[in-house]
């Protein structure tokens, strides 16, 4: 059947997809060119460290479509862990047919089992009003956080 979308956990042999929908995600949110020998070592490196974050994937059929990376925050106020969503990122033909909604269904399922998991936080462009409605159509909600950054 070749539109049902299936998501999973990403393994180690998807790290070339992963990689690939960062390269385009940077060229189409911020026209930058990340380059393959820079980034897909950063992929393939959250393998090797779990307790960092992971990966999911989206399917359809054979196809790899989509794929998001959660990373962990301790939050000493509500003794848990907030799972950031990042690096979301489905190829054109396959937006606006609920391949987000599945993986964020399936983050949801993930925490659920994992107990310690106190809530979900992302961030996203401030130009991007469409990932924005489809965020707060999930029930997500703006926060009153900016977001300040040095890098070293």
């Amino acid at each position: 059947m070749k539109n049902r979308i299936s998501i999973r956990k990403a393994t180690a042999d998807d790290a070339e997809s992963i990689a690939e929908f960062n390269i385009a995600m940077a060229m189409e949110t911020e026209q930058k060119k990340l380059e393959r020998d820079g980034i897909e070592p950063g992929v393939k490196a959250l393998f090797d460290h779990p307790e960092y974050g992971f990966y999911l994937v989206a399917e359809s059929g054979d196809e790899i479509i989509g794929s998001l990376m959660v990373t962990k925050e301790w939050s000493d106020w509500r003794n848990g862990l907030f799972w950031w969503i990042q690096s979301v990122y489905v190829i054109p033909e396959f937006r606006r047919r609920g391949v987000y909604r599945a993986m964020y269904e399936k983050v949801k399922q993930l925490a659920d089992q994992a107990e310690t998991v106190c809530g979900f936080r992302l961030y996203v462009e401030k130009e991007n009003t469409v990932a924005q409605q489809t965020y707060l159509s999930l029930g997500m909600k703006e926060t009153h956080y900016k977001m300040f950054e040095e890098i070293t």
